[in-house]
């Protein structure tokens, strides 16, 4: 209704109704009250534009003269508001050029003159309208007459006539005033008495005024007199302001100073509103600008000091500067000009006006006022008074009694608090204004605290009664903590006891609120207040001197100065050292020594100072190169370990901060809750574990912690237990796993995509091994009840939260142990029974209660074909073991034991020790001694409870519903592959489960499968690891061939763990012809051949993966390798092949990747040492094997036939995919009977090595002729192209093997049979020719041990094939089948070698007869070799092909052949070897043109034989590789005794055969085999 308007309808309708609705408007205005002036308003609002409308001519006058006549009945001063409507529009319609509008107004004004009083009118209208209204005759006299009435008023001054005043007077004023008051004497009666004197001695009553004024403050403590006189003696206000003003200009001199009594009058005086601050502030000095000016240009001085303390100065520069700041401090110390407004300010605190103080202060910039040390007490004296009633309520501390601070008597004084809502009122307002000043008093700081306490305690107790008011309260105290507390702190100087009485308060606060509030005092407070950055500056100075000085030697000292500086300044002081700590990591350990002397508070601030340095946005993580984490997170971690161990700092923040990061898919900061466990814990993760090491992690907790680190870490308990209770406090220990856990694989694929591999390597290690490190430490400090309650089933943990099923099992492991220990402890106290068997079976059925709903839950884990072939209870079985459930490590208890007996050995002998330190360390070591045999005890039991019950599992383990081989697959996928590399202690239970499963005679389970799977072909898994997870792997393949290689020992232990075990059966299953099953036990040498095989595998994945030129094939193979040492390479010409490759890289990668370099030369190193311990292939294993009759077999046509019937058993290396190291090895092993051959290729007969007629294996011949010419050509493609088979098919690598074999048994029985004595002499003499030509030929060299083995091997091997040929009749029923043994790779072994040959340039691929010394026959051997062939078979070719062939292969032949000749002729040294050379060039001329590509030798009566297709084949390849890798070992063997010139020879020799072709190779074999 402000804005009102009467509407034109009124004014049209004004007789009917517009009257009456005005008047009722008029009315109803009048009524109400919200407010005086708005009705005021509204009121003069609706006159004005009833007027406004008479003016118009809207409205008659006399209609508005009569409404405006019953309008002022309604209100008493309607007269006064009319008269002012009057005024405002006399100046508007004086204003308009329409004179009738102006003749209307006053029209009306002169109808409303009964309305409105004279005077009224004559005070407000202008004198030209009263004029022309006849109020006034003329208007010019009016207003000279009324300037001559305001210059008597104001201007005008009283005159006292000063001679007639008597001095007596004033004499008896004085007296008056200045008598005893202590009386009955009121201020009334002494006024009585002035007046008299005034009158009496005609007294000027401003100069008595005066009078009382001084006397007043010469007795200023007399206020309750003083005030209620001048109260009644004083006319006006103005002129005791004036008077007061006009005494502070006197002492506005330069040098003058204004008495403290004459701010406190005025202060009085302004307190009982006798005068004006308004009026006195204009009269006090300094001026507000001057104020302003003075404080910037402290403000600036500040920043220059601040500046100069960083800065670099030259020492010339140094004196200079010293004498200006000398003159500046002179120039300060002379008195500063009087402030009469901080004076007057200070005064009216004192006095408890603090309304009158606040607009004082709020006059100048903020803390100005403060910061003069006279304001700040007395404002904290204030506050004393204030807050004493509710800090003896609620602050003070039992015991304490504190002095009273008494109420101020003035009632103009602020309220004292009584409850905490009263602070709100005045105190915390009193307090901002205070700001860092409250440093000036020490005791109201802990009084603010306190009350502070007394608050926290009541919020938290309260119930959630008055929620909002205490929220409010709470955010005034952090507002006050922040503004107020911790600034006030910075000034104070080194006062360690307020530093713990804020602790006090501030481990109430969440660690949010005083990371908060940390933070704010850090980055803001110190810029906010000119004093403050001057104490900035001095801090970082002193913490600079400290630092520089910080060495270990002095400690102490240099400790006490940091926690001198840092009980006021601690953000500043470690902001400092850590930025030096991330430089500097050797600073660590003086550091965290240093920091013995801090307080509370400090520590807390250390932790928010370190997590705010983690979380530096504007720091890198990683190095420049992309591959490595940054030193300076290293650092911080490492502090981090030392700092949270050694001190009682709150961890949940720092946790916190690591969740968060985990969170968000940054795993960089896992190093820190890494180092923070470790060093806290005392659980290390170290790969790199020594051998003792890794078996005492398969104790228990005590053999563990005294075992199993490199570094003791002692007295972890309290630390730990503050960890634990960090992360059961704030829910961060299943989170923290799970992100982990999860964070592993995002590692690769959220992390990974931009950054480096070797990178990504590390941070995926880093993140498992934590996820570990963290598992272990719940595992082993959470309670039971804590554990379970926390870690949700394995299930959930898999399907809900996506956890890793490793590392779901990992963390519910310890889990199930807890349950099965708790459920066998209550089974035994229901049923008392001490018997060994009753326990066993009490722990059995507690095994089986916690342990079926597992079985239950992991179904869901795997898809059901899984089910087919192990069982669920398999499976969980594996998982939820451990190594201290399978064994017991007795060394390491014994080591353990035997080390405590030498210390308290060392304490007795130790003379400078006291006696009673000696007993103390004495009964430390016997209860150490005593808990490890107890611990020894207890884990022995339960090892025997728990192989009991694996005893009873065993036989529902492995089902396979499919083949074995699948169940093999599955046990290897789903259990051993992701367990191996889990942790070290993982990798030796996974190679120890398998070998138990072995030793429990596990049904379906076939060891020999599992361990040819785990050997065969290693390249995908090391290529696929990590480098930690490489270590792992490395660990398990060593713990796997630590078994393997005592088995390989020893017959007897063979015989005992392996010979009658299910494990070493090798079953073929077959339908067709005879439909039974054959089973047979596969033999120690057999199984010789087998580890070989292995050995054989190793080594050519290891060449493969250091040929690749990728950086983690090399560097995870060279890492495996170093792993496998002491049981790989136990063969010499293995050895050799690998120290050839190793140099290789040794000499490639040290410019290039000089990490690769020091793997490498490690390796490299080693790998020589263990050289005394390798031997020759022929003492690894037997060269040539037992001859078995296997009678007529049937052919199966290629390796893919996986369902058609195979009866047919090899007697040969138990793999399907290995007839091509049976070939090399048969043709090496045989290779010195059949030296003397070449001598009589012409003769027509040939001898065998058994003596018997050959009717049986002519007859053989014939059938197995007709056999193979049908299946020949689907031999050779599905040789080529067809993957493996399962174990029950028969695989053609076997039935190739059979063939050789048989072929080679008839051909030897043929030979000798057609052979008479005197060439069997000559065979021996030739033979020992050949031999000694070898000798001769390698430089003079004494013959090794290998050599005399292999000059024993003929007559041995003919032995043993006439001892195999009597046994035949009796074994040619039973076949050795280790065949059925599957490898991951295709099994067309010599059609992939090739290939392999020819991608790879593979030399390493050596057969198991070679031996490095052999070099210079070895045209010959191989020559005899293949001589040996002729009495077997020929393979045919179309007459086409032949002759193409031929002429090929004539002219490489001779070509070939030339070249070798020549070499031969200066290599031999002796006349026989230079005869046995020309001999074999007259016979390589004749017959070079009869060799074909397939055939290497022709039989006597050139019967082609079409099965020899496939044999020529693969013995091609491996010749071809027998001497590419022949070649260079020789090189590397007997390299020093030759001469220049041989090795010149032998040089360009290895260089053509490297790159010769492959077909070059193959022709010139073959044409020498066929001569």
């Amino acid at each position: 209704m402000a804005a009102l308007v009467v509407p034109a309808d009124w004014i049209r309708n004004w007789e009917k109704s517009g009257k009456n609705e005005f008047l009722q408007l008029c009315r109803n205005l009048a009524e109400s009250k919200p407010s005086d002036d708005v009705t005021l308003r509204d009121i003069q609002a609706a006159l004005y534009e009833l007027a406004w409308q008479v003016i118009k001519g809207n409205l008659k006058l006399d209609q508005a003269a009569s409404v405006l006549n019953d309008v002022m009945e309604f209100r008493e001063d309607m007269s006064s508001i009319l008269a002012d409507v009057f005024c405002i529009l006399d100046i508007e319609t004086g204003c308009l050029e329409e004179k009738n509008k102006r003749e209307h107004f006053t029209q009306l004004v002169g109808a409303c003159l009964v309305l409105v009083p004279d005077t009224v009118l004559k005070e407000r209208l202008d004198p030209e309208t009263l004029e022309s209204l006849g109020l006034i005759k003329q208007a010019q006299q009016f207003n000279q007459k009324i300037v001559k009435i305001k210059t008597k008023l104001f201007y005008k001054q009283q005159k006292f006539n000063l001679l007639r005043e008597e001095n007596e007077g004033y004499a008896k004023l004085i007296t008056e005033l200045g008598q005893d008051l202590s009386g009955n004497i009121t201020s009334r009666l002494v006024l009585e008495n002035i007046k008299s004197l005034i009158g009496c001695f005609n007294l000027d009553p401003n100069r008595v005024l005066d009078i009382i004024l001084e006397v007043y403050e010469c007795r200023s403590d007399q206020d309750e007199f003083f005030v209620p006189l001048i109260k009644s003696y004083m006319c006006e206000a103005q002129t005791l302001c004036h008077i007061l003003g006009f005494k502070f200009k006197f002492y506005q001199e330069p040098n003058g100073e204004t008495p403290s009594s004459l701010y406190h009058v005025a202060a009085a005086l302004l307190q009982h509103n006798l005068i004006e601050l308004e009026d006195l502030y204009v009269h006090l000095l300094p001026m507000d600008p001057s104020i302003l000016e003075e404080h910037k240009r402290e403000i600036t001085e500040a920043k220059q000091i601040a500046r100069k303390l960083t800065m670099v100065v030259v020492p010339s520069e140094k004196t200079e500067e010293k004498d200006k700041e000398k003159e500046k401090e002179e120039e300060k110390n002379e008195k500063p000009p009087d402030n009469q407004k901080l004076g007057l300010l200070e005064a009216l605190l004192k006095i408890g006006d603090w309304q009158h103080a606040q607009s004082i202060m709020d006059q100048m910039p903020s803390f100005y006022a403060a910061s003069h040390k006279s304001i700040a007490v007395a404002l904290c004296q204030l506050l004393h008074i204030t807050i004493e009633p509710l800090y003896r309520r609620a602050g003070v501390p039992k015991g304490a009694k504190g002095a009273l601070n008494r109420p101020l008597k003035s009632k103009q004084a602020p309220k004292p608090a009584e409850a905490f809502e009263d602070l709100r009122k005045e105190v915390f307002t009193m307090l901002c204004y205070l700001g860092p000043h409250l440093s000036h008093d020490p005791v109201l700081f802990a009084k603010i605290v306190r009350l502070g306490k007394g608050f926290m305690k009541e919020y938290q107790n309260d119930k959630q009664e008055d929620k909002d008011r205490m929220d409010t309260l709470l955010s005034c105290f952090l507002s006050i903590t922040d503004q107020v507390l911790l600034p006030s702190l910075t000034l104070m100087d080194c006062n360690a006891c307020m530093s713990e009485e804020l602790w006090g308060l501030f481990k109430m606060f969440p660690y949010q609120h005083r990371y908060r509030l940390y933070g704010q005092w850090k980055n803001e407070t110190y810029n906010s207040h000119p004093l403050l950055v001057k104490v900035k500056a001095q801090t970082v100075d002193r913490a600079k001197y400290i630092m520089k000085r910080l060495t270990k030697e002095n400690v102490k000292p240099s400790g006490r100065q940091i926690g001198k500086l840092s009980h006021s300044n601690p953000t500043i002081l470690f902001d400092y050292m850590l930025s030096q700590i991330q430089w500097y990591d050797n600073l660590i350990t003086p550091v965290v020594d240093s920091l013995k002397y801090l307080t509370s508070l400090n520590y807390d601030v250390l932790a928010y100072c370190i997590i705010e340095a983690l979380a530096n946005p504007e720091k890198e993580k990683m190095k420049h190169d992309d591959t490595t984490i940054s030193a300076w997170l290293q650092s911080l971690a490492s502090l981090c370990g030392s700092v949270f161990r050694k001190y009682p700092i709150e961890l949940a923040g720092l946790l916190q901060y690591v969740t968060n990061q985990l969170k968000a898919g940054k795993s960089f900061d896992l190093l820190i809750l890494k180092e923070v466990v470790q060093k806290m814990a005392g659980i290390e993760i170290a790969d790199e574990m020594t051998q003792e090491q890794l078996e005492a992690m398969t104790g228990g907790e005590q053999l563990k912690a005294e075992g199993g680190y490199f570094g003791q870490i002692r007295n972890t308990k309290k630390s730990s237990q503050r960890l634990k209770d960090a992360l059961l406090d704030h829910e961060l220990a299943l989170p923290l796993c799970l992100l982990m856990a999860q964070q592993r694989n995002g590692v690769v694929f959220l992390e990974g995509g931009e950054k480096h591999l070797k990178l990504v390597g590390k941070l995926y290690d880093q993140c498992h091994d934590t996820l570990v490190q963290f598992g272990g430490f719940l595992a082993s400090n959470l309670s039971t009840e804590d554990y379970i309650k926390r870690v949700p089933s394995v299930d959930i943990l898999c399907n809900q939260f996506h956890t890793p099923h490793d590392a779901a099992f990992f963390l519910s492991r310890p889990m199930y142990a807890h349950q099965i220990l708790s459920k066998y402890d209550e089974l035994k106290k229901t049923e008392k029974g001490n018997r060994q068997q009753q326990k066993v079976h009490k722990y059995i059925a507690a095994c089986d209660l916690v342990m079926a709903p597992v079985h239950d839950s992991v179904v869901s884990l795997h898809p059901p074909k899984v089910w087919d072939d192990i069982s669920p209870q398999f499976y969980a079985t594996f998982w939820s073991l451990t190594m201290y459930d399978l064994a017991v490590p007795h060394n390491a208890y014994d080591r353990e034991v035997n080390k405590l007996k030498v210390q308290m050995k060392a304490i007795d002998e130790n003379p400078e020790m006291p006696p009673n330190k000696k007993k103390k360390e004495k009964e430390r070591c016997t209860a150490l001694q005593d808990k490890l045999q107890e611990e020894e005890k207890k884990q022995l039991e339960h090892v025997q409870r728990v192989l009991q019950r694996l005893k009873l599992e065993k036989d529902n383990w492995l089902l396979a519903k499919s083949t074995k081989n699948e169940t093999i697959t599955k046990f290897l996928q789903l259990c051993i592959f992701p367990r191996c590399i889990f942790s070290a202690i993982d990798a030796v239970y996974c190679a120890r489960f398998v070998e138990l499963v072995h030793q429990q005679r596990t049904p379906n389970f076939c060891t020999l499968l599992c361990y040819d799977r785990v050997f065969s072909d290693i390249i995908y898994t090391v290529a696929s690891c990590t480098e930690n997870e490489a270590r792992r792997y490395g660990r398990f393949l060593c713990c796997m061939l630590d078994t393997v290689t005592r088995w390989h020992s020893d017959r007897a232990i063979y015989e005992k763990e392996c010979g009658n075990y299910p494990g070493f059966l090798t079953i073929l299953r077959a339908t067709g012809f005879d439909g039974g099953n054959k089973a047979d036990q596969l033999d120690y040498e057999n199984f010789r051949h087998v580890v070989h095989k292995w050995h054989y595998k190793l080594t050519k994945a290891s060449v493969h993966c250091l040929e690749t030129g990728e950086y983690t094939h090399i560097r995870n193979i060279l890492i495996v390798l170093t792993k496998i040492l002491l049981c790989y390479p136990k063969v010499l010409n293995l050895g050799q092949a690998l120290e050839r490759r190793v140099h290789k890289i040794c000499l490639e990668e040290k410019e290039k990747r000089p990490d690769l370099y020091a793997l490498a030369m490690g390796y490299s190193g080693q790998l020589k040492s263990r050289k005394p311990y390798m031997v020759p292939e022929n003492e690894f294993h037997h060269k040539e094997l037992p001859v078995r009759n296997t009678g007529p077999t049937t052919v199966q046509n290629g390796p893919g036939s996986a369902g058609k019937p195979a009866s047919t058993t090899s007697t040969g290396k138990p793999e399907e995919g290995a007839s091509e190291e049976n070939e090399k090895s048969k043709e090496k092993s045989q290779s010195a009977v059949k030296a003397a051959s070449k001598t009589n290729n012409t003769t027509p007969k040939v001898t065998t090595s058994n003596g018997n007629g050959a009717t049986n294996s002519t007859k053989l011949i014939k059938e197995k002729e007709d056999k193979d010419k049908s299946g020949k050509e689907k031999n050779k493609e599905k040789k080529e192209k067809t993957p493996a088979a399962t174990p029950e098919a028969k695989v053609p690598g076997k039935e190739k093997q059979k063939e050789e074999r048989t072929g080679k048994e008839e051909k030897t029985r043929e030979t000798k049979e057609k052979t008479p004595k005197s060439e069997k002499e000559k065979f021996k003499k030739d033979e020992k020719a050949s031999k000694d030509d070898k000798a001769k030929a390698s430089g003079g060299e004494s013959k090794s041990s290998a050599e005399k083995e292999r000059e024993k091997e003929p007559s041995k091997e003919r032995d043993v094939a006439k001892e195999a040929k009597t046994k035949e009749s009796s074994k040619g029923e039973k076949a050795a089948v280790a065949g059925s043994l599957k490898s991951p790779v295709p099994r067309s072994e010599s059609s992939e070698s090739e290939r392999e040959q020819k991608r790879r340039k593979l030399d390493t691929h050596s057969s198991p007869s070679h031996s490095s010394t052999v070099k210079d026959n070895l045209n010959e051997l191989k020559d005899s070799a293949t001589k040996h062939y002729t009495n077997h078979s020929t393979a045919t070719l179309s007459k086409s092909k032949e002759r193409e062939v031929d002429k090929k292969d004539m002219e490489k032949s001779r070509d070939r052949s030339r070249e070798r000749e020549k070499k031969e002729r200066k290599r031999d040294h002796s006349n026989s070897d230079r005869e046995v050379a020309q001999e074999l060039k007259r016979r390589k001329d004749e017959n070079g043109t009869s060799s074909s590509k397939h055939s290497k030798s022709e039989s006597p009566s050139n019967s082609p034989q079409p099965n020899e297709k496939e044999k020529s084949k693969s013995s091609k390849s491996s010749s071809k590789e027998k001497s590419d890798s022949a070649k260079p070992e020789k090189g590397s063997s007997g390299g020093k005794k030759e001469s220049r010139h041989d090795k010149e020879k032998a040089e360009k020799k290895e260089k053509r055969e490297s790159t010769g072709a492959k077909e070059d190779k193959k022709h010139h074999k073959s044409s020498d085999k066929h001569r």
